[in-house]
């Protein structure tokens, strides 16, 4: 008999979980607080780590209108010269998969589909996951199974699913108190500019044919105190260019986010106002500029509490800087699937969340220390990163290529089968 799942969120980490948990064979309800399971805002990378979960549940990164990502380039952001380049143009034969990038909408909806239509291919003939939206969760019993949802009405599940994001309310009521984030000092302006009007531009377009096919960093050179970096890459089939910019958070501008979009954007570029001259003309065509600050969060030590597991952010939200945030919640919702396959009594499913902990959560912690800082930067939380090693003094990323190899690299479906056979 299948278990019965109700996943709180829709979105990666809950929906990579319900597709997951759905070809498992496990029924699946979701609850999403939003009135619109849409996914907003902008790009992000899908390194070959998450690219292999994907694949396996049958994604389609052609309707996602996926970008395949040949480099990793830094560039001085004043002079544009490369500081240093890593080639990815033989990932899938390196990690078994592309480098790739996507705009987090056409993620969104590819794997909306993958959770709720009947459709051809692997989830054929399996009960589709059910959707509820407007559907906050307020309360719930950990030990029972039981949500409660702002309506007054309870449903009870074998396994409840928390996949709802930085201010999870499951994980507040789970760990009887709000994790406290701590400042990281800096912010991220974010926005999209369409392809079609760098092309119009000259000095622009030829800005298009400088850059690698995959993500540029310009890195600010010139100030040696703080950390100040772009970042770029396309999306949606070369038709958009994404740009993130990493910056101090200055006095005031923590909100940033709620003022008018004319203030953001002047004070992105006050911000980057020295970097190269067609960069800016990139930036000065921007529009509904995004700005967040950047909060650190440490690993909490425990993902399960009776029947409730947690999993993307709100069990592991993390840093931009190594572009592994969605990745990880990938991981999650991979490893939860394959893990319950063939569990068909609620008894066992205990020891099937003990592998998984075994499995993800030293493995995340490590990837977790690791957004906290830049790539070059990884020797120095070397000590930190030792702590969540899945051997004691076991060797952990201390450069870029080193946490390439350790983010890229891992096969979390294959560790999930080496963990099975040992149980």
């Amino acid at each position: 008999m299948p278990l019965k799942v109700i996943v709180v969120g829709a979105g990666i980490a809950g929906l990579c979980a319900a597709v997951a948990l759905r070809q498992a064979g496990h029924s699946v309800e979701i609850y999403e607080k939003s009135k619109f399971a849409a996914e907003i805002g902008a790009a992000l990378s899908l390194s070959p780590n998450g690219v292999c979960v994907l694949r396996s549940l049958g994604f389609s990164f052609e309707k996602a209108r996926a970008r395949q990502m040949m480099v990793w380039e830094s560039v001085d952001g004043t002079t544009l010269k490369q500081l240093s380049r890593l080639d990815f143009e033989h990932a899938e034969e390196e990690y078994g998969a592309p480098f790739m990038a996507v705009h987090r909408v056409d993620l969104h909806k590819e794997l909306l589909r993958l959770a709720l239509q009947d459709g051809n291919g692997k989830g054929k003939g399996l009960e589709p996951a059910t959707l509820e939206l407007g559907a906050p969760v307020v309360n719930l019993s950990t030990e029972e199974g039981i949500v409660e949802l702002e309506d007054g009405s309870k449903h009870k599940a074998d396994l409840i699913v928390a996949a709802d994001g930085l201010h999870s309310v499951v994980r507040s009521v789970a760990l009887k108190q709000e994790a406290k984030p701590s400042s990281s000092g800096l912010s991220a302006f974010r926005f999209l500019v369409s392809t079609d009007r760098l092309k119009g531009d000259p000095s622009l377009s030829n800005l298009l044919e400088w850059k690698a096919p995959g993500v540029t960093i310009l890195a600010d050179m010139s100030d040696t105190v703080n950390e100040r970096h772009a970042v770029w890459y396309d999306c949606q089939g070369g038709e958009v260019q994404n740009f993130v910019g990493i910056h101090p958070t200055h006095s005031g501008v923590d909100g940033v986010q709620s003022r008018i979009a004319a203030e953001v954007k002047e004070s992105m570029l006050q911000e980057f106002s020295h970097f190269h001259p067609d960069i800016l003309k990139i930036f000065r065509l921007s529009e509904e500029v995004k700005c967040w600050p950047l909060f650190i969060h440490d690993p909490i030590p425990n993902w399960g509490y009776g029947k409730v597991l947690l999993i993307g952010d709100a069990a592991h939200p993390m840093l931009p800087f190594g572009g592994q945030g969605s990745n990880q919640a990938i991981e999650d919702g991979g490893a939860l699937g394959y893990l319950l396959q063939g569990v068909e009594n609620a008894a066992a499913v205990p020891a099937r969340l003990a592998l998984f902990d075994k499995v993800r959560r030293n493995r995340a912690s490590r990837v977790q220390t690791l957004s906290k800082v830049r790539s070059g930067r990884e020797k120095e939380i070397e000590q930190e990163l030792q702590r969540y090693a899945d051997i004691a003094d076991s060797t952990v990323p201390g450069s870029f290529p080193e946490r390439i190899s350790h983010d890229f690299g891992f096969n979390v479906l294959g560790r999930c089968e080496e963990v099975l056979v040992h149980a």
